[in-house]
């Protein structure tokens, strides 16, 4: 009997043994995790016709995950999706969740900073502006610059309305008049003061620039005002 129980005793110490030999191996090949935190860019998604004023471009992403994966991680895996396709027109607040990041399977959201984006939508519209010329630098020989002509005289862009709304003209990147007595005529390119309005056409213009030199032969002694 005693022989049994020895052999019983055997049996079940030989299994506690194997059991606590798995756990330990289990234990230390499961793997540690940890946190980091990514700044992602942000892509929005506005309705047609429609675009944001100046949105932030990244927010602050904190991850959790295994160590392996975040000390491999590149940041340019995560980003992050803003869908307005039901958006109005005016001030937007849009609360971000996890549902809005993208990021490689195994990885969790822990927080988003800023959760709460406040946004501006504006539509989308096209209209004609009037070109002024950029005059630099100073003629020769005491020459004087008139008012130059430009052709085309106006331009189509396009952009926030808002904006748009508010340009009174575009303008023409500088034409030098250092060296020139007599009148000449330059291509220019034609660009906005706003970054948020596309020139769409002419990007180039044609401009004509008139010299004239007070006493000479044929010339108004009195300079032009």
């Amino acid at each position: 009997m005693s022989r049994l129980w020895s052999t019983w005793g055997l049996r079940m110490l030989a299994l506690a043994l194997a059991i606590l030999a798995w756990f330990i191996f289990s234990v230390g090949q499961r793997e540690r995790t940890g946190e980091t935190t990514v700044e992602p860019f942000v892509t929005y998604r506005p309705p047609e016709d429609f675009m944001i004023l100046e949105p932030p471009d990244r927010v602050r992403v904190r991850l959790s995950g295994p160590e392996r994966s975040l000390a491999g991680l590149n940041p340019f895996q995560v980003s992050v999706v803003v869908e307005l396709r039901d958006a109005e027109l005016g001030r937007q607040e849009v609360a971000l969740t996890s549902d809005n990041v993208v990021l490689p399977p195994g990885l969790t959201v822990v927080s988003i900073d800023p959760n709460v984006l406040a946004l501006q939508l504006d539509r989308v519209i096209s209209d004609l502006k009037p070109i002024d010329v950029a005059l630099i630098g100073e003629p020769a020989a005491g020459a004087i610059a008139q008012e130059p002509s430009v052709f085309p005289l106006v331009a189509v862009v396009t952009g926030p309305e808002s904006k748009v709304r508010a340009l009174e003209a575009l303008t023409t990147t500088p034409i030098s008049l250092d060296g020139h007595a007599l009148d000449f005529t330059a291509r220019a390119a034609v660009i906005s003061p706003d970054p948020l309005i596309r020139v769409v056409e002419p990007s180039m213009v044609d401009v004509d620039v008139r010299l004239d030199i007070p006493g000479a032969p044929g010339e108004d002694p009195t300079p032009s005002r």
